[in-house]
């Protein structure tokens, strides 16, 4: 991996070739209807799979983490907000972000090259401090203002999976409880990614990886997620070469009530019932299927307002 790339850099082509399309597909009045963009996840994950990275190199959850921080944008929420972004760097504050995009261009790019090298500023993980210890979250919208509104943990397995189901379990209860404690407003959620050679080879472990995902939930109380979801993936596994198909997303046996769509609704209902309304006036107006007349609440825009025209040139 050279010194200009990352462990999400093999996406980024494929990212910025993907247009942000709206996701929702309800109309007004009527409850929200999500639709994910799966063919942009088969995408993403096939680049791992041929290249025979799902396991070990983190590539595939990687994929993963690319995907749901892509849904966020469609769902309306600003490529600076979602963590991890785009391009590099993918954990980037998002007042630095405007600050570097009101930068002359020359200026602009050496503060870039100069903040890649700097992991106090900008990151590669972005960590969140809990209850009772410091948790690295794989995906999360986040801002001094407003603190964490969302924090996403995500997992993949592939392989032998009655045997990792309950540390998986054990892990993902833990940190929901960590995170909820210190974050109580936050949409805090857990999505789960597993190959669906499950189905055949260990179907026992299916039916509890169904129920985990369900007893994961918040009951009332502040110990469970938000939201959990689950997908499954079908693949040949490359051993003579490049596979011949790409990854599919496979969800006929997924229940309705864990499937992604179910996942990214409550997510994002989470997120505005938490804040006012004259904050994410743009995810919001998608979402209700209506324009709705407020300006958006921004410090920076109100500051940048206040200062007329000075701007570096």
């Amino acid at each position: 991996m050279s010194s200009r790339s990352d462990s999400f850099s093999i996406f980024d082509s494929i990212l910025a070739a993907t247009h942000a399309t709206d996701p929702w597909r309800h109309q007004y009045g009527n409850d929200p209807l999500y639709e994910p963009d799966y063919a942009l996840l088969e995408q993403l994950l096939t680049l791992p799979v041929a290249s025979n990275k799902t396991a070990a190199s983190g590539s595939l959850a990687g994929g993963v983490d690319s995907w749901l921080s892509h849904e966020l944008r469609r769902a309306g929420f600003g490529p600076d907000e979602v963590w991890p972004r785009p391009t590099r760097p993918r954990i980037l504050p998002r007042d630095v972000a405007v600050l570097l995009d009101r930068l002359p261009v020359g200026l602009a790019a050496e503060v870039r090259r100069r903040l890649e090298s700097l992991p106090a500023v900008a990151p590669s993980d972005a960590h969140f401090l809990g209850r009772a210890y410091e948790k690295q979250v794989d995906v999360a919208i986040a801002r001094w203002d407003r603190g964490p509104e969302l924090l996403l943990s995500t997992k993949t397995q592939v392989s032998s999976f009655g045997k990792n189901l309950p540390n998986r379990f054990e892990e993902a209860y833990g940190d929901a409880g960590n995170l909820r404690s210190r974050y109580p407003l936050a949409a805090v959620g857990f999505f789960f990614v597993q190959r669906d050679t499950i189905l055949t080879e260990e179907p026992a472990a299916f039916e509890r990886t169904v129920d985990m995902m369900r007893k994961l939930r918040d009951l009332g109380g502040t110990n469970g997620y938000t939201a959990t979801g689950l997908a499954l993936v079908h693949y040949e596994s490359p051993t003579d070469g490049p596979p011949t198909e790409p990854v599919r997303v496979v969800l006929d046996q997924v229940p309705e009530d864990v499937r992604p769509e179910q996942f990214m609704v409550s997510m994002v209902h989470q997120v505005l019932t938490a804040t006012p309304i004259s904050q994410h006036v743009n995810v919001r107006s998608l979402l209700e299927r209506r324009h709705i007349p407020v300006a958006e609440q921004d410090a920076i825009t109100e500051a940048e307002s206040d200062a007329g025209d000075d701007r570096l040139v």
